[in-house]
């Protein structure tokens, strides 16, 4: 049996989930994303990936700027769907376009809930050192990633696991799971289980002054920093006023004052111990690795990032 779907996404991150319920021959019957939006340096409006994705194998693809509106909430209940999918919308779900499936909504949501509702999972994930993460299929109701868990994997964060890879890895196992996810609910084998109320945090949306690094942190957090913004919008310092992009690095021993450099090979000294940079990135260029860089830009011992 093959459902008939809307699904609900925007970001990169919820590609993959289409492309799977597409393969499992579901019927998607329409797209909900956000509005295209004004980008790059000519400010020419952008549509997101996952309306690209949908335009290119002729789907309908909609893009209200909110869902409050009753003609809204009529023409979504006139799809007249058995299940909507939802992928890092970017919009809340009034009661109205929850109630309007003839089963439910369910999400896919890049965390183990109830740690990290909200947002931004990923990046929260790396900032706290957590060494696990994974994908929660839930029902959704009126809350903020509240609803019952459907379905739950994990995938353990590594020592050199930045927020791109984590994302791949994550969607990559939404789209699976959403899948299986469906195959259960068909065979009357979805079940439910309430999140605890213990262990909840909320992933807030990044802010652009999270990227900037600050050198008098310790090091451990400036690493996880480095992660977390890699390989967008990427972690940032100022060598002679100009915005370099840090976009990997280890902690290290050593001891200076904060943003000194303790030799000639960027090991930058950090309010606890030091980080060695490993992929940096100048403005308009490609990422390259420390040695590469030095090779254009040599940044002397005793030299001062800001």
């Amino acid at each position: 049996m093959t459902y008939r779907i809307a699904y609900m996404g925007t970001p990169d991150f919820a590609v993959p989930a289409l492309a799977a319920l597409l393969e499992a021959r579901h019927e998607v019957a329409c797209v909900y994303t956000q509005p295209p939006r004004p980008a790059g340096r000519g400010k020419k409006e952008r549509r997101t990936p996952v309306h690209d994705f949908a335009a290119a194998r002729g789907i309908e693809v909609r893009h209200p700027a909110s869902l409050r509106d009753a003609s809204e909430q009529a023409a979504f209940a006139a799809l007249g769907l058995d299940v909507a999918v939802v992928a890092a919308y970017g919009l809340i779900l009034p009661k109205p376009i929850l109630d309007a499936p003839r089963h439910c909504c369910l999400n896919i949501h890049a965390s183990l809930l109830p740690r990290w509702r909200g947002a931004a999972p990923i990046q929260r994930a790396i900032l706290a050192g957590d060494r696990i993460s994974g994908v929660t299929i839930m029902r959704m109701d009126e809350g903020l990633d509240t609803g019952p868990m459907l379905l739950r994997e994990s995938v353990t964060i590594g020592p050199k696991t930045n927020a791109g890879r984590l994302h791949d890895d994550l969607a990559a196992m939404g789209a699976r799971m959403i899948v299986e996810a469906l195959a259960k609910l068909e065979a009357g084998k979805l079940e439910e289980t309430p999140q605890p109320e213990e262990g909840v945090t909320y992933a807030a949306k990044i802010d652009k002054a999270e990227s900037r690094i600050d050198w008098s942190r310790p090091a451990a957090e400036i690493e996880r920093q480095l992660r977390a913004f890699a390989p967008l919008p990427g972690a940032w310092f100022e060598l002679d006023g100009e915005r370099i992009r840090a976009l990997a690095g280890s902690a290290v021993s050593g001891r200076g004052k904060p943003g000194e450099a303790l030799d000639d090979a960027l090991t930058v000294a950090c309010g606890e111990g030091a980080i060695r940079l490993e992929l940096v990135q100048r403005a308009g260029k490609g990422a390259m690795d420390t040695a590469a860089f030095l090779r254009g830009r040599a940044v002397p011992k005793g030299t001062l990032l800001a």
